[in-house]
């Protein structure tokens, strides 16, 4: 087992994360913050929804959801539609306009991970995504709801 001293530089290394974080969230264009980005993408790797799995997937409180949800709505990126299984309630459903955005912030997400990483060799990248994923699977899903587990986006 690591040592505690060890343990405490991940600690500053894991807090320091939040800085490329928000470097990465620059990238994106200023009518889309991460929060839109973030609906867009759970809604292009899980398929359609309701709004109360969206806010299980984004893990936030379903007023923040509805926030969200209202924003890329009103930009066009997302529509809501009638549930056929239950009339009451709305599905999301990602619209063209919401996946050609989608394809501009891989984009750019990828081109500033090059840019950044580009004095990087494959296998340190390789290792990184490794050990990421590891960390992450040692903690476990964090979105846990009602004793079922929901996918992990990457």
């Amino acid at each position: 087992m690591a040592s505690r001293e060890q343990f405490e530089e991940l600690a500053r290394q894991l807090s320091a994360i939040g800085a490329v974080k928000r470097e990465l969230g620059r990238i994106l264009p200023t009518n889309c913050p991460p929060g839109s980005a973030a609906v867009l993408t759970l809604l292009d790797r899980n398929g359609e929804m309701r709004m109360g799995r969206l806010a299980e997937l984004l893990a936030v409180d379903m007023s923040v959801t509805s926030r969200h949800v209202a924003h890329v709505v009103n930009h066009g990126w997302v529509e809501r539609c009638q549930d056929p299984v239950d009339r009451r309630s709305r599905i999301l459903r990602l619209t063209p306009a919401g996946s050609d955005l989608l394809e501009d912030l891989a984009s750019r997400y990828m081109d500033s991970l090059t840019r950044h990483l580009e004095d990087w060799s494959d296998d340190d990248v390789g290792h990184l995504v490794t050990l990421l994923a590891r960390l992450r699977d040692a903690f476990g899903d964090c979105r846990t709801t009602r004793g079922t587990t929901t996918r992990t986006p990457a």
